[in-house]
């Protein structure tokens, strides 16, 4: 009973702590049965290159955050466990000990400082994910968002080929996670597994298969043969947004 307590106490401490270093912008992460299994740094491959961040493995998800200090962080990114898809990659020019994790909203690679460190990583997230979804305490995830490819990996529009160009800036599109240009990424699209409602920018190609997907979907709801209208123009409704340029967080509201 008193290793119990202490064990407890220490693991709200460690926790508090951790909520702590992201400061006001944090969400809370105090809650009744999470433990904070472990953390460490791990490189992350955003559109610019690896980049370093803080990542912490609780019992039921996996945060992450940009390093400011030793101690203090920003950015904080939450997935849940029962979203997260983990495959193993082969060493690259850029990255050695890398993995992918997929979760519905953004999927990205990480790497370890060696391969031991990669493997404890790996195990573990999987360890708890199992353990979570025995309990019953989440769902698998299905759907995964592509990988988006890195800014340095094409001079080019993957679409056009034109040159990317001072003027001529790089914008990734949502659905197959290519480089291509503003002209080639005008359209925007609902991309439900990673928002439901916001429309997302994506490439002239994939407006074209989304377009043609929804069509038979949007025909059966909008009436019948005597002309009236289903449930969504009585539902009515606004316009979407549009999607700000993409930062490299899990967030897609960023």
């Amino acid at each position: 009973m008193v290793d119990t307590l202490m064990f407890g106490h220490a693991n709200q401490q460690r926790i508090q702590a951790v909520e702590s270093s992201f400061g006001k912008c944090g969400r809370p992460l105090c809650v009744p049965g999470r433990v904070l299994m472990g953390e460490g740094r791990l490189m992350k491959l955003s559109r610019r290159g690896p980049q370093p961040k803080a990542f912490f493995l609780f019992n039921d998800l996996l945060l992450y955050g940009t390093i400011i200090l030793h101690r203090w962080h920003k950015r904080q990114q939450l997935i849940p466990l029962g979203d997260i898809e983990l495959e193993d990659l082969e060493d690259s020019v850029r990255m050695k000990n890398q993995w992918l994790i997929r979760t519905p909203r953004k999927s990205f690679c990480v790497a370890a400082s060696s391969y031991e460190e990669k493997r404890a990583w790996m195990d573990h997230i999987s360890d708890c994910r199992s353990r979570l979804l025995q309990s019953g305490g989440c769902r698998p995830g299905s759907t995964f968002a592509v990988t988006w490819i890195t800014d340095q990996a094409s001079a080019i529009c993957m679409r056009c080929c034109h040159r990317f160009t001072v003027a001529q800036r790089r914008h990734h599109c949502r659905e197959c996670g290519f480089v291509v240009c503003g002209a080639c990424s005008k359209d925007r699209a609902v991309i439900a597994h990673i928002h439901p409602t916001k429309r997302l920018r994506v490439c002239t190609t994939c407006h074209s298969k989304l377009s043609q997907a929804e069509a038979p979907e949007v025909s059966r709801l909008r009436g019948n043969s005597t002309g009236k209208m289903g449930w969504e123009e009585e539902e009515g409704g606004s316009s979407e947004e549009e999607d700000k340029p993409a930062e490299e967080d899990h967030d897609p509201s960023s």
